[in-house]
Order: structure tokens, then C-alpha cells, then sequence
């Protein structure tokens, strides 16, 4: 199941009150990194939960839009975007996790967003590498076959210095049981290709980015790193 797929069946299937089809437009603007939507939708978001402070999916909701606003601006080089996105996205995602800490996908954001406040600024690991691991380990506990807890998991390790436990080799690892749970998982195709690139390992790089695109044809940042990654 793709990453689209997996947010728009989690929301629609009764996340909590106000969920709808609207929500697929998220993963839309992050594909299209078109930040303008994405920022206005985390705002709308981020209103809604400070309006329903004891509802962990509202929570959970403006921790996601946050989250692929920063996805977005980590994408597009923007490390100050990504920090203040990625952190807004922290708060919410506590307050989720606090609520409710035994849902899978709850940890799981949680762990993305300190895994992309490390990815703003190296350094950040001292703060945010214990949380980046333990919730995305915490999400992989509750519910072994979740194929995007192990892609967080893998781009929290390709993010965290191996120093502080991470490093590509582990990364990959993740990444490739994230695509044995589930062969059509586009976004885990996408990072293998990123970080196989990073190992120099150029040409199976290439075609698991190329497979990533073959999935989800919309993805713009999957299509700038096919196109930086030499053929060989």
C-alpha cells in the first residue's frame, strides 16, 4: 500500500470526527511540493486541534500536515521551514501520542518529526535521536507490519549520524523490509534509491527511484532524484 493510500484509508476509516476525502489533497500538495497548500492546510489543521485539545486524532491530523510541510521543505533545501514545521508538528504529535499511546501510527509521526528536526541540523541528533528512534521503534512494536513505520524508521537512520546509532547501512536495511511488508510502499522505493545513492551504489539506485515512480507517477521530488543519480 502507498504512502497515499495508507493516510487517506487511515483517515477515512474513522481516525476521528470530521475525517474526509479531503485529506488525500495532503499527500497531493506533498507530491506536488507545492508548499502554499500544504502550509495553509497545516494551518487549518493546527486550528482545528488547538480547538480540540483532548482529541488525539485531531492531534495526529495537524502532527501529519506539519510533517509533509516539512517533508516538503527539507526537499527544497529550506532548513528553516523544515525546523519550524517539523517542531510545530512536535507539539501536536506529543499531545497525540499523550492521549493515545498505544496507536501505531501516532508513534510513528512522532518519530518522523524528530527524525526531520535532525535532518534541519545534524547537532539536533543530541536532542531528538533518542525520540526518533524510540517512537518509531514504539510504532513497530504495535503493529509489526506497518510498512511506513519502517520507512520512517529508515529515514530517521539515514538522517541520525551513525555516531548516535544511525547511519545509510541501517537505513537500507529498514527500507528494504518496508518494501517486504509491501512491494507497492512508493515512498520505500524511493528512500532504498536515495540512500543505495548515498553508498555509491548508483545503479540499483536508479531503479529502485525508477520503481518509486513507476508507483506514484505524481511524486516531483522522486523524479529530481532519478535525474540526479547517474546511470551506470
Amino acid at each position: 500500500m502507498s504512502m497515499r493510500v495508507l493516510i487517506v484509508a487511515f483517515l477515512i476509516a474513522g481516525i476521528g470526527a470530521g475525517a474526509s476525502l479531503d485529506d488525500a489533497d495532503l499527500v497531493k500538495a506533498r507530491d506536488r511540493q507545492d508548499r502554499a497548500a500544504l502550509e495553509k492546510m497545516a494551518a487549518d489543521f493546527r486550528a482545528a486541534a488547538d480547538h480540540a485539545a483532548s482529541d488525539a486524532a485531531a492531534q495526529y491530523r495537524a502532527a501529519l500536515a506539519d510533517s509533509l510541510a516539512a517533508e516538503v521543505a527539507i526537499e527544497l533545501h529550506d532548513k528553516a521551514a523544515a525546523k519550524n514545521d517539523a517542531q510545530a508538528g512536535l507539539d501536536a504529535a506529543e499531545r497525540a501520542v499523550s492521549l493515545k499511546s498505544d496507536a501505531s501510527e501516532y508513534q510513528r509521526i512522532l518519530g518522523t518529526l524528530c527524525g526531520q528536526m535532525i535532518s534541519s541540523n545534524s547537532l539536533a541528533a543530541l536532542k531528538y535521536g533518542k525520540c526518533a528512534l524510540d517512537a518509531v521503534n514504539k510504532a513497530i512494536e504495535l503493529d509489526p507490519k506497518s510498512s511506513m513505520a519502517y520507512v520512517s524508521r529508515g529515514v530517521g537512520n539515514y538522517y541520525l549520524p551513525p555516531a548516535f546509532g544511525g547511519g545509510p547501512e541501517l537505513a537500507i536495511k529498514d527500507f528494504r523490509k518496508a518494501i517486504e511488508l509491501d512491494s507497492k510502499n512508493a515512498d520505500a522505493w524511493l528512500w532504498l534509491g536515495v540512500a543505495l545513492r548515498r553508498i555509491n551504489q548508483q545503479e540499483e539506485a536508479r531503479k529502485a527511484i525508477a520503481k518509486s515512480l513507476d508507483l506514484n507517477p505524481n511524486r516531483m521530488w522522486a523524479r529530481q532524484q532519478l535525474d540526479k543519480t547517474s546511470a551506470q
